[in-house]
């Protein structure tokens, strides 16, 4: 194991004990109409980017919660961080939300985590070195076409009708044996990865969402690219992610043409 995929895994470690001490005792606000932040979110992303720190004091960091802009270039190595990836989830008791810290250089992807402490699932992925999630090798499913297979989707949170997210998943739900939205992109990636989900699309999506994620379903045997088909890109990270080529021809197909 790396040292930088050792880090990642300190570091969701520290912020996922952030967010078990503060349930029941956290404030939350909007940052913007239906998008919520808790004291909880600004305490994991304290405590991941103080592990990071420690060990990498010179790499930029991006996280979702008080983050200043920040220019990357090619040789940067910069660390990606949602530190409750599925707040609204966490807020609401409902069981499903992660820690998500990776690390790239430039728009390469390296090392990722995601964390669950709720379910004690501990994904990781390195370049070249594949997926786990616990002690468990991670291979994506064997589903070829979409209507074999159990898709998500994430939408933003406030959505118009008008949307062409909601046109997408009305076209992928007639198709599909189900379409999930469970509110957090982080553990769809891994879902997608450990093969209980076969695919998931997104639109409107941050890096610091995907970045971990994204790593674990290619390490896995999966394939993502943008939703358009062209080459994924972790800065303007509009995706499918998929369990290999054959879905991933036929999910680009059901959705027909992007409106990005």
């Amino acid at each position: 194991m790396s040292n930088l995929l050792d880090t990642c895994q300190v570091a969701a470690r520290a912020g996922a004990q952030e967010l078990l001490a503060w349930r029941g005792r956290f404030a939350a606000r909007e940052k913007a109409p239906a998008d919520l932040v808790t004291d909880a979110d600004l305490a994991s992303q304290a405590a991941v980017r103080n592990v990071i720190a420690d060990q990498f004091p010179h790499h930029l960091f991006i996280g979702e919660e008080k983050t200043s802009a920040v220019e990357v270039n090619d040789d940067d190595f910069v660390w990606l961080v949602d530190p409750l990836d599925g707040t609204t989830n966490y807020i609401h008791g409902y069981p499903c939300y992660a820690v998500s810290v990776a690390v790239a250089r430039g728009s390469e992807m390296l090392a990722g985590v995601i964390y669950n402490p709720l379910a004690e699932e501990f994904y990781s992925a390195e370049k070249g070195q594949g997926a786990w999630c616990n002690d468990e090798r991670l291979r994506t499913s064997n589903v070829t076409v979409v209507g074999d297979a159990l898709v998500a989707v994430s939408l933003p949170p406030r959505v118009n009708p008008e949307s062409p997210d909601i046109a997408d998943m009305i076209r992928v739900v007639q198709v599909s044996q189900a379409v999930r939205r469970s509110g957090s992109a982080a553990i769809n990636l891994a879902y997608v990865a450990h093969g209980r989900l076969d695919a998931f699309w997104a639109t409107k999506i941050h890096p610091w969402d995907v970045a971990a994620g994204v790593l674990m379903v290619r390490e896995a045997g999966g394939v993502v690219t943008g939703r358009d088909g062209a080459p994924f890109d972790l800065w303007k990270p509009h995706f499918v992610a998929v369990a290999g080529a054959e879905l991933h021809r036929d999910l680009l197909h059901v959705l027909g043409p992007a409106n990005l």
